[in-house]
């Protein structure tokens, strides 16, 4: 016998919406991360008391004086002061050469009391910096980004318990849990190729047993490849290009875009939307997050999560008899 909550569940991951006109479950980023928060204070308070003291460290490593940039990063250092991280934030000047990034890397991977180390992504400089160069000199078992060609290859293989994962999809895989749908024998659409989302995001479904297709500019009929995802993870950076039409009936969608469209009735004269048309989307879908308040705040959350993974592998790595 299944309850009423449990048949409406599984009747939804196999597409059953009964009346059309009802809304989707909005998947609530700002309480998922608040619930990873939790729990990691809990780990970080555990460490502390079992270790003397020992707190995990963070350093984001910034270069340059992005308005955007600074934004994130206090989001990042508040979030991790929150849970109890000892996280630094180490400014380089626009004028730093690529020498002295690397030189400010290197310090860092051999600093012990340091687990994971950002560097703040674009770099603003007034020179001429080899971004996949910087990315790649920071140390795997530090790579807390999961950028690195080292984390990015373990990934691709199918080694998730032995690698970092990208923050914005291992949010995005942590809100698809939040549905209670399986991934496994599913239908997944990613659309977008990029090495911070699209294609970790593939790599994670696939290995978690999902039959993952990948979209991006030269994909021809992008509706139909949508209409055909049970799960649909978006991260194109094109304000509302997927519409909610295309979206098959009680399809999990995971919104990565952050995009600025004029809006006249807004003080700032501009409003945040997603890759999705949400009003739509919303019509169709089992599950969906908004934009703002989805994705966003699990990129910040997992990273927390990663700081705190490399911290407790140091340990174990450390202990007396290893």
């Amino acid at each position: 016998m299944f309850s009423l909550a449990s048949l409406s569940l599984r009747l939804r991951a196999f597409g059953y919406r009964g009346d059309r006109r009802t809304m989707a479950t909005v998947i609530s980023g700002n309480k998922t991360s608040k619930l990873v928060r939790q729990r990691l204070t809990k780990e970080v308070e555990q460490m502390k008391t079992q270790f003397l003291g020992f707190r995990p460290s963070l350093v984001v490593l910034q270069v340059g004086d992005r308005d955007d940039s600074n934004l994130y990063i206090s989001h990042k250092l508040k979030a991790a002061a929150e849970i109890g991280i000892d996280a630094k934030h180490v400014r380089l000047p626009n004028t730093a050469t690529q020498d002295e990034v690397l030189r400010s890397i290197i310090s860092v991977n051999e600093n012990p009391s340091v687990h994971g180390l950002i560097v703040q992504l674009p770099l603003d400089s007034v020179n001429h910096i080899d971004n996949e160069l910087i990315t790649n000199a920071v140390a795997p078992e530090k790579d807390v980004d999961g950028l690195s060609c080292i984390n990015a290859g373990k990934l691709s293989r199918g080694d998730l318990g032995d690698c970092f994962i990208p923050c914005t999809p291992n949010g995005c895989m942590e809100l698809i849990r939040q549905t209670g749908v399986s991934v496994a024998g599913k239908h997944a659409v990613v659309i977008g190729r990029s090495k911070i989302v699209g294609a970790p995001m593939h790599d994670l479904l696939l290995w978690n047993h999902a039959t993952v297709t990948t979209c991006h500019s030269k994909t021809p009929d992008l509706p139909v490849q949508v209409s055909r995802a049970d799960i649909l993870v978006v991260g194109a950076g094109r304000a509302e290009m997927v519409k909610g039409e295309w979206v098959k009936e009680g399809a999990v969608v995971i919104d990565c875009g952050i995009n600025h469209v004029p809006d006249e009735t807004k003080p700032s004269g501009k409003r945040v939307v997603g890759d999705v048309h949400y009003a739509s989307a919303n019509q169709r879908a089992g599950y969906i997050t908004p934009v703002p308040g989805g994705v966003g705040p699990m990129t910040v959350a997992m990273l927390m999560e990663n700081t705190v993974q490399s911290a407790q592998r140091f340990l174990l790595k450390n202990q007396p008899g290893r």
